[in-house]
């Protein structure tokens, strides 16, 4: 669940309410990292538990989205200077692979 304001279940329209909140590592350029704090809300009706998540993330991964889109839209490679190991090369096949659906929750 990205951060649009809403206070509906995605899943079954239901009303979300405050959960509780969770830390998670962001790893940005320069092998940076930092750890915020993600919101979750529960529906009252399925009782499906949603993270909201800001426009620094991308569900299901550690790296901030500005690094992903930028592998993404071909302007970070391995050969780029201060990104040549990190993150690993891997990790930017493993990311290609899954562009059209990155994309998708980044610009929906």
């Amino acid at each position: 669940m990205v951060t649009t304001e809403q206070s509906v279940c995605p899943k079954c329209g239901g009303a979300l309410k405050y959960y509780d909140s969770v830390p998670r590592i962001v790893r940005t350029k320069g092998r940076r990292k930092f750890q915020v704090s993600v919101r979750r809300f529960r529906c009252v009706r399925c009782r499906a538990v949603h993270r909201e998540l800001t426009e620094l993330l991308l569900p299901r991964k550690h790296y901030e989205a500005e690094v992903v889109i930028g592998v993404l839209e071909g302007l970070i490679t391995c050969e780029t200077l201060g990104f040549e190991d990190y993150p690993c090369e891997a990790t930017m096949v493993r990311w290609l692979s899954q562009k059209a659906q990155l994309l998708l929750w980044r610009y929906p």
